[in-house]
């Protein structure tokens, strides 16, 4: 199954460049569908690009914070400059949802 989701211009091209290899979402209904071995097209929301990836595992947790300590923050889209902070998923989503649903790692490889 292929899944179509869209990304900011930084996460966007850090996942085209093969630097960040974990997306973070809400566990909603639509990403409650997404399984390993599917395949998800993200398209960049200023320039409508798009790149599609593989699905190679989803890993499920309650909170961003469990998340967050699970994995490496590189994996995540930081910089080794930056601190990897999971409030910084609070301006995306918020502690209601996160604590309706729960959250998600999707871990991905660009497809070429």
């Amino acid at each position: 199954m292929t899944h179509f989701m869209k990304l900011n211009k930084v996460p966007f091209y850090k996942i085209d460049s093969g630097l960040k290899t974990v997306e973070v979402r809400l566990y909603d209904r639509k990403r409650q569908k997404i399984a390993k071995g599917d395949n998800i097209v993200f398209t960049e929301v200023d320039t409508y690009n798009a790149i599609e990836t593989a699905v190679l595992n989803v890993v499920r947790f309650d909170s961003f914070e469990d998340l967050y300590k699970a994995y490496d923050s590189i994996l995540l889209g930081y910089d080794d400059s930056e601190i990897a902070d999971y409030k910084d998923m609070y301006a995306y989503y918020t502690k209601e949802d996160e604590a309706l649903y729960g959250v998600l790692a999707i871990e991905i490889k660009k497809l070429y």
